[in-house]
């Protein structure tokens, strides 16, 4: 298990050369920034429709669009679990039915990984850059970050520790999987949620949370909920929690920020387990033990 901390604003630098790990589902956090550094640029409004659609920005990035996810079609995990090259996104779309909306936008909530494509679509259109060069514009070199990109082969992953899939094809994550180190993924957080990137308003916007539950089994949550591309809730002691955890084949990350009074922490942390709970718990006691 590896894992990095920032306090108070400042990286604790680790004892040995940091692997490039996939970030898995905290790409999501990082195209949330890059999108809402578009409407912190008046290019579009939080509310605005997108393209033709009925939803807005702002229910895509807090899964509320009325969306599937190709997460819930069993060929998807049998097809990642074999080592098969990724569906074109038209196949995978015709396969789900993604077009179709299974509620009213704002009316319920479900999470979805094609509501995040369409954010990446979204994001090419309005800067007519690629995805790559408007997140590192946009996101990456504002927040001073390093060695930070876009997975494009299976080469790239199996220089990563990965566990139960070595040779995963990272066109399976259809909006696009960041890989790098830990420690460039807990100051991204840190420096994002410090207010290093969008103005307090947009940011207040960000972690609006809608709630989905109290406690989870085997999970540190008490309160859980999800903002504009940001898990959102309270721990132990009443502490706000904020960041994001993603899982691939064989391996989870898990990066969150808390503050108590003026005090920060944030931590990442990343095991070979598909253990969300475990991975979740061991970075917020590391959190809490900076409190201390």
């Amino acid at each position: 298990m590896l894992y990095s901390l920032v306090s108070s604003g400042r990286l604790h630098a680790p004892d040995q050369a940091e692997p490039t790990v996939p970030w898995w589902s905290f790409t999501k956090t990082v195209l949330a920034a890059t999108a809402l550094s578009l409407v912190r640029d008046g290019l579009i409004g939080l509310d605005d429709p997108v393209s033709d659609e009925l939803f807005t920005l702002r229910q895509l990035l807090r899964h509320e669009a009325g969306l599937a996810d190709y997460g819930e079609l069993p060929d998807y995990h049998a097809a990642v679990a074999n080592g098969e090259s990724a569906w074109p996104v038209e196949y995978m779309m015709q396969r789900l039915d993604g077009t179709r909306l299974r509620y009213a936008p704002g009316a319920g909530w479900r999470y979805s990984n094609v509501g995040y494509w369409l954010v990446g679509r979204l994001i090419e259109r309005l800067t007519a850059l690629t995805l790559d060069e408007a997140v590192e514009r946009r996101a990456l070199a504002p927040l001073g970050l390093a060695n930070v990109r876009f997975a494009k082969t299976r080469e790239e992953m199996r220089n990563s520790p990965l566990g139960a899939n070595p040779d995963y094809d990272p066109a399976w994550v259809y909006h696009g999987l960041l890989i790098g180190p830990l420690s460039q993924a807990a100051l991204l957080l840190d420096r994002l949620l410090a207010g290093s990137l969008l103005p307090q308003a947009l940011m207040g916007e960000m972690r609006t949370a809608r709630m989905l539950s109290g406690p989870i089994d085997g999970r540190p949550w008490k309160t859980a909920g999800y903002g504009l591309g940001v898990m959102q809730g309270s721990i132990e002691g009443g502490i706000g929690l904020c960041g994001h955890t993603g899982q691939g084949p064989g391996s989870t990350i898990a990066v969150y920020r808390a503050a108590v009074g003026d005090a920060s922490a944030c931590c990442a942390v990343y095991a070979m387990s598909s253990t969300e709970g475990l991975v979740e718990t061991v970075a917020v006691e590391r959190l809490l033990r900076m409190f201390e």
